[in-house]
C-alpha cells in the first residue's frame, strides 16, 4: 500500500508550475513533452521511431493523443488511417477536451511519486489512456452519435480494463491509479479533482432507471477495491477507505471504511485527492 505523498508544506506543487491562473498552460506542458521526447529518442534508440510517431512529428498535444490512442485501439474493425483522422477531427474541434486531458496528465504528475515526466502517461498509463478514450466517447455521446460512443467504451474495456459508460459526468484533474477494473455508471457524476484507484466500481443497484449512480464530489480519494452503489453521494474531500462498501451518503471531509462503510473519522487533508495518503489515520469523530 501506498504511503502518504503528500509534498512537504514549503515545496511548490508541480501542477503551480505547468498552469496559469488555475488553467493548464498547454504550450508549456507541450513543450516539456516535446523536450522529454527528443531526450528519451536520443537516449534509447530503439524508442526513437515511437517517440517521432507519437511526439516529434506531431505538432500539438491533441495530434499527440490522437496517434496514441490510434496506434492502442486499432482493430480490423476500425484501422489507425481510419481512427487517427476521427480522432483528430474531434480534439480540434473541440479543444475543451484537451485542456481536460492535460489537466488529467498533470494531476498524475502531481500526485504518483512513480511518474517522472509527462511522457510517461501518454505512453504507458492506462488509467491516463482509458481517461482520454472515454472523453472522446462522452462528447461523441454528447452529439448523439451513441453506438460510435458504445464502440470506444468497449475498445477502452477490452484493451485498457476499464469501464466507463459515455454518458457519466466526469471532471478534469482526475487521477485512475493503476486503473484495471475501474468501473463507472451510466449515470455518474465525478467532480474534479478526485483520485481514484484500482477495481473501484461506481455501480447502481438493481433495475432502477433514472438517476442510480454516485455523485462524487471534487477532492474525493477513493481507496482500491471499494464499491460505492447506488444514487449516493460522496462529499467534498471525503475519503474512502480499501475494499470499502458504501451504500449510503458520506459528508463531507469524513472518512468511511468497512463493510457496509462506517465513518471512522474526520480526514486530516482538505483534499484527500491530491495527497493520496490511504492510511485511515484521522481525526476521531
Amino acid at each position: 500500500m501506498k504511503g502518504n505523498h503528500k509534498a512537504p508544506k514549503d515545496a511548490i506543487p508541480k501542477s503551480n508550475l505547468l498552469c496559469v491562473k488555475g488553467k493548464p498552460d498547454l504550450d508549456l506542458v507541450w513543450q516539456k513533452i516535446q523536450d522529454e521526447a527528443h531526450r528519451i529518442s536520443s537516449s534509447e534508440h530503439r524508442l526513437t521511431a515511437l517517440m517521432e510517431d507519437i511526439f516529434i512529428s506531431r505538432n500539438s498535444i491533441a495530434c499527440s493523443v490522437a496517434a496514441r490512442l490510434s496506434r492502442k485501439l486499432a482493430r480490423e474493425d476500425m484501422t489507425r488511417d481510419e481512427l487517427l483522422p476521427l480522432l483528430q477531427e474531434i480534439l480540434i474541434e473541440y479543444p475543451e477536451l484537451v485542456s481536460s486531458m492535460v489537466s488529467d496528465l498533470i494531476a498524475i504528475d502531481e500526485r504518483d511519486p512513480a511518474c517522472h515526466s509527462l511522457t510517461q502517461p501518454l505512453l504507458y498509463y492506462k488509467g491516463f489512456l482509458a481517461l482520454a478514450t472515454y472523453r472522446l466517447g462522452h462528447r461523441m455521446w454528447k452529439n448523439n452519435r451513441h453506438d460510435l460512443a458504445y464502440y470506444f467504451q468497449s475498445l477502452a474495456s477490452e484493451v485498457f480494463g476499464v469501464d466507463i459508460h459515455p454518458a457519466a459526468q466526469l471532471g478534469c484533474g482526475i487521477f485512475l491509479d493503476h486503473a484495471t477494473s475501474v468501473v463507472i455508471g451510466e449515470t455518474s457524476i465525478v467532480e474534479d479533482n478526485v483520485s481514484i484507484l484500482h477495481e473501484v466500481t461506481l455501480g447502481g443497484t438493481g433495475k432502477t432507471s433514472g438517476n442510480r449512480h454516485p455523485i462524487i464530489r471534487s477532492g474525493v480519494m477513493i481507496g482500491s477495491g471499494s464499491k460505492i452503489l447506488g444514487p449516493v453521494e460522496v462529499g467534498k474531500g471525503a475519503k474512502i477507505g480499501a475494499g470499502s462498501v458504501v451504500l449510503d451518503d458520506v459528508a463531507p471531509h469524513k472518512t468511511v471504511a468497512g463493510v457496509p462503510a462506517v465513518v471512522v473519522g474526520t480526514s486530516p487533508s482538505e483534499n484527500p485527492a491530491e495527497a493520496m495518503d490511504q492510511s485511515l489515520s484521522c481525526s476521531r469523530i
